[in-house]
């Protein structure tokens, strides 16, 4: 594997671990997805994680009905007007996700050492001996000894919400299985795996596409979790079938890594996708224990080098209930910034946990922590050697840009960009300031009326590391004259002044275009 990020150049003071961490109006640069559901839907609530970091907004589709996502959606809305906070909007699929039907939602009890039958007769009502699912192909897809694995959500494999099974009789299209671990299944929604075996069911289902093309077009996402993607095709299918509902065909894809199947085609699920969602929970099933590390440092590692975003989920499980992480959580997190993540997704730590507000933030001082120790210098000279040379003329203006910022201690890197390439590309070195992406908006017509672009781009850079977008004035074009630049200019710097980014006397590397020639500039600001 890949050395350690750790910058260890000058040992750290044990002292300086107790100093308090100076507040700053970024809680960190390492991005944090949020999922929204019951226990944070509110209006008060969502201005809470917006204020802690939440920069991406989760909606997860796996529960809940259109109506409701709607409602949350309307709330965050109102919440990042109130907190003059940009969020992006994210449509989680359910994919062909194996569920146990519990129509009654009354707890079922399952005792160590005694058999359940699994039954894709959903008419059925949910026992201890009894255990209706959402697949008819289940008996075909299993054989004796096979494990299979019941959770709420969680997918830790410790809680006592979840069940070990193993096939013992495939009896018609029912599924015999001994119990491994006494359990209580409370509530409705309970999510089956069967490790390593392939389900065949398409990646993205037709109550995904109906989801996509009501609430995903009524609403413009900017992101589509792609769960349980297995292949590239996967992906191809998902664009082309964006690329016909209008302004979705800007929507980007991030593949969610869940199985075995999508781990051995994940080079060419890369090259497909726009990011990578490492989804630890079900991912952390089908693999040994001591493998999911392995994977998540080589997966992140190659999503560096292609300079797509890197996404790690399942960071704090045990904040779904606790106020606090474990020792090991925290250290977890930290660890996911150091191999070079660009975002921490929380699932149910946000969806049903009673401290949403407090996990976000907390996460995201674990992340700012990370981050004052990334050894960035290591991490540029790799990114550059893999590359190689000749470099594209983008990579060249980016990476020389993240130099020259960090030779001169520059606060802040300021980047003119319309499609958020140049951002993004900027990003891909790990400047250690942030990259304030000015997104200059783009006329379009249908010679009915004139629109502008730009926000699609603005939004979607919330997910990247290190970025933070603001929306130019339309009537300032990307490429004019030197006038009109220093005109976008003072605005972007006094924006970063506003926030504490850029104070007097801070350097200041801007790189844009004038014309069709690629300029760095590097300033000193003066009130």
């Amino acid at each position: 594997m890949h050395s350690s990020h750790l910058l260890l150049e000058e040992p750290i003071r044990m002292a300086s671990i107790l100093e308090p961490s100076k507040p700053t109006f970024f809680p960190a640069m390492t991005r944090i997805v949020g999922t929204l559901g019951p226990k944070s839907q509110s209006v008060e609530t969502i201005s809470g994680c917006l204020k802690a970091g939440m920069s991406v907004a989760r909606f997860d589709f796996s529960w809940g009905d259109a109506q409701f996502h709607q409602e949350t959606l309307g709330n965050l809305k109102v919440a990042m007007k109130s907190t003059n906070k940009l969020c992006a909007v994210m449509l989680d699929t359910v994919g062909p996700e194996l569920q146990v039907v519990n129509k009654s939602e009354h707890p079922i009890s399952l005792q160590e050492d005694t058999l359940v039958v699994l039954t894709p007769d959903q008419d059925q009502e949910a026992t201890s001996n009894l255990l209706p699912v959402n697949f008819s192909g289940l008996a075909k897809a299993v054989k004796k000894g096979d494990t299979i694995f019941i959770g709420q959500y969680l997918f830790t494999g410790s809680e006592t919400t979840s069940v070990w099974l193993e096939v013992t009789e495939v009896n018609g299209e029912d599924v015999v299985c001994l119990i491994k671990n006494s359990a209580t299944l409370a509530g409705s929604l309970y999510t089956l795996n069967v490790s390593q075996i392939r389900i065949d069911l398409p990646t993205l289902t037709d109550k995904d596409k109906e989801i996509i093309s009501t609430w995903g077009v009524r609403n413009t996402i900017d992101f589509l979790s792609l769960s349980y993607t297995r292949h590239a095709e996967d992906v191809r299918h998902a664009r082309e079938f964006l690329s016909k509902l209008g302004d979705l065909n800007q929507t980007q894809i991030f593949a969610k890594i869940e199985n075995v199947e999508g781990l051995n085609h994940f080079d060419e699920i890369l090259q497909e996708a726009d990011g990578i969602i490492v989804s630890r929970g079900i991912l952390g099933i089908d693999l040994p224990p001591e493998k999911v590390f392995l994977f998540q440092k080589a997966a992140v590692y190659k999503c560096n080098m292609a300079g797509k975003p890197a996404v790690v989920t399942r960071v704090v499980d045990s904040m779904t209930d606790n106020l606090r992480p474990t020792r090991a959580e925290a250290t977890d997190v930290a660890n996911a910034v150091l191999d070079g993540s660009d975002a921490i997704l929380l699932g149910a730590e946000t969806l049903r946990g009673l401290y949403p507000v407090e996990t976000i933030s907390i996460v995201g001082k674990i992340c700012s922590e990370a981050e004052k120790v990334f050894n960035q210098d290591f991490y540029f000279k790799r990114a550059v050697k893999n590359v190689g040379e000749p470099m594209t003329h983008l990579e060249s203006i980016a990476s020389s840009a993240v130099r020259a910022a960090i030779k001169v201690k520059a606060s802040v890197i300021i980047c003119f960009t319309t499609s958020g390439r140049a951002a993004r590309l900027i990003a891909k070195y790990r400047p250690t300031m942030p990259v304030l992406s000015v997104v200059i908006p783009r006329v379009k017509t249908n010679q009915l009326r004139w629109t502008f672009s730009g926000a699609f781009e603005a939004r979607q850079s919330l997910i990247v590391r290190g970025i933070f977008p603001m929306l130019a004035d339309p009537r300032h074009p990307a490429e004019t004259t030197d006038a009109t630049n220093e005109s976008i200019l003072k605005i972007a710097l006094d924006h970063g002044k506003a926030t504490g980014v850029v104070k007097s006397h801070d350097r200041v590397v801007i790189c844009q275009k004038i014309g069709d020639t690629s300029v760095i500039k590097i300033m000193e600001h003066e009130d």
